[in-house]
């Protein structure tokens, strides 16, 4: 029933109203000239509740669904599989009206290529031949996907899949709350509605599926807690806030499952010095999140995205990094040189691919460090194929998904350069990186807070000044100073291995090993 399915009200009053009137009440579509909708494909990631809205559609509109999996039809025999999809429909016009649901369409619909044949072929005509009869039959077509670029686009043309539904990659704190709602109401728990609150807003990037494996995930933790206790019991037994955060743990997002994730656990006390580029990241990245009635208000729009350029080791990483820690935000990281690959179309796929699960999982942070690496001036690179670049093509893509980051709900996007001279200036114009933040060397106290980080585990002598290091190290950098303060260290394991503390002559001998 509809009850059980949260976060999804726009999708099921839509869907409702397409079998309302093409199955239940087509005369009143007759009597405005109108056609009954044949088909209705809901896309999105997988665990986001495609399948259950259809089920629930069926059984609250009380017509029979009839399921294929796309999948399991498919059989090594010539002709069977072909035969199984036709006497389903068959059976769906016998027993209208009625739904025939095809779940992973994508499965057994690929796109046709030219001098393509086989199976998928075969029943992709049969998919479209008993598709062209439905309406007359009293049945609507209603297919899940989470790859709708993979499907043919004769499938997706207007008088076949009439709609296109999308179910949103994330659910928002609001239908994840729901969710919860939905879930917590099968189990015994001890949790306030300003915990279940909390949960809702500390789950971003979980789906449906997500949201119930962790729900069945503390279950199973109450349960063990009841197994090993020798107090509590079983009328007892409740799932309680401990129960979730131990799950939260084991619980991963599965948007994220495809993506390199970090959860950053550097913070703004870890980075000596950069007030100005901290307090400008926190207005671009922080604010939006937080503050999102603000904007609204006013009338504007937060940045697109962020270039944090300047000389190696001044802080770049660590920057984006401490401001999705501090936001609570996913960190998605990529290299830029890792996004290229060999094959033709690929790498434009693998940035089409980081922007869509950036998407799924918002809120997020895309941080691409090393930017130069794949953005760099147009037609400056090699490995062409027709007389186009890889670096042309995956810049043109990257372009384009920057264009796109306002309708990305929830997406901030970083990058980091030491080179912004190599970046083609498409990517620098406003509304892509809009903000362009010049992180420096430190100046003396920066320089003096960065020893004091990387020094607050190192027992020292009373003879070492952080004052005179700092005022040693111009034109040192954050990674420099890190680096000086190691090997002071080991300079005084190497002279004694009994070492408890570290002198002024062990970081003399470290600025002589390290230099700016």
């Amino acid at each position: 029933s509809y009850s059980a399915l949260g976060g999804l009200s726009e999708e099921i009053e839509t869907l409702k109203e397409i079998v309302q009137y093409s199955l239940l009440k087509p005369e009143t579509l007759a009597r405005y000239c109108l056609k009954r909708t044949k088909g209705v494909l809901l896309y999105g990631p997988p665990g986001t509740g495609k399948t259950s809205l259809a089920q629930a559609v069926a059984k609250e509109a009380g017509v029979k669904m009839l399921v294929i999996n796309g999948p399991e039809i498919v059989t090594e025999y010539h002709g069977e599989s072909e035969a199984a999809m036709k006497a389903i429909f068959d059976l769906a016009a016998r027993e209208a009206p009625s739904v025939v649901f095809i779940d992973e369409l994508d499965a057994i619909t690929p796109q046709r290529r030219e001098g393509s044949e086989g199976l998928g072929q075969r029943l992709m005509a049969t998919l479209l031949t008993s598709m062209d009869g439905v309406h007359q039959n009293g049945v609507l077509v209603i297919a899940a996907t989470n790859r709708p670029e993979s499907i043919d686009p004769a499938l997706r043309r207007h008088g076949r899949f009439d709609y296109e539904i999308e179910i949103a990659g994330v659910p928002t704190p609001k239908g994840r709350l729901e969710i919860l709602q939905v879930h917590l109401s099968r189990l015994k728990h001890t949790l306030s509605s300003e915990d279940v609150q909390a949960l809702a807003s500390a789950t971003h990037g979980f789906v449906g599926a997500d949201l119930s494996a962790l729900c069945n995930e503390a279950a199973l933790g109450a349960l063990r807690r009841h197994v090993h206790s020798k107090t509590e019991s079983a009328s007892s037994l409740s799932v309680g806030r401990e129960d979730f955060e131990l799950a939260s743990e084991k619980i991963r997002p599965s948007a994220m499952r495809e993506v390199i994730l970090e959860v950053p656990k550097v913070r703004w006390s870890d980075i000596g010095g950069q007030s100005a580029v901290k307090q400008q990241l926190k207005e671009i990245v922080e604010w939006p999140h937080k503050h999102q009635d603000s904007f609204a208000r006013i009338g504007t729009t937060p940045p697109r995205g962020v270039l944090l350029y300047g000389p190696p080791g001044c802080s770049k990483t660590m920057m984006a990094r401490a401001v999705a820690a501090e936001t609570g935000l996913n960190f998605i990281a990529v290299k830029g040189p890792e996004l290229f690959s060999k094959w033709v179309g690929e790498s434009e796929k693998a940035v089409r691919a980081l922007f869509a699960r950036a998407k799924a999982a918002a809120p997020s942070v895309v941080f691409f460090d090393e930017i130069d690496g794949l953005a760099i001036t147009r037609s400056s690179g090699g490995g062409r194929t027709d007389g186009i670049s890889v670096e042309d093509r995956v810049m043109s893509q990257l372009l384009i998904e920057m264009d796109g980051v306002s309708l990305r709900n929830g997406v901030s996007v970083i990058a980091a350069t030491n080179r912004p001279d190599k970046l083609d200036p498409a990517l620098l114009r406003p509304g892509r990186f809009d903000r362009l933040i010049y992180v420096g060397p430190p100046d003396r106290a920066a320089r003096q807070q960065i020893f004091e980080i990387h020094m607050k585990n190192t027992p020292c002598k009373a003879d070492v000044s952080v004052d005179v290091l700092a005022s040693y190290t111009e034109s040192y950098t954050g990674a420099d100073i890190a680096a000086v303060c190691r090997e002071a260290a080991l300079a005084a394991l190497e002279e004694d291995l009994d070492s408890v503390a570290v002198g002024a002559s062990h970081f003399d001998v470290a600025l002589t090993r390290v230099l700016p």
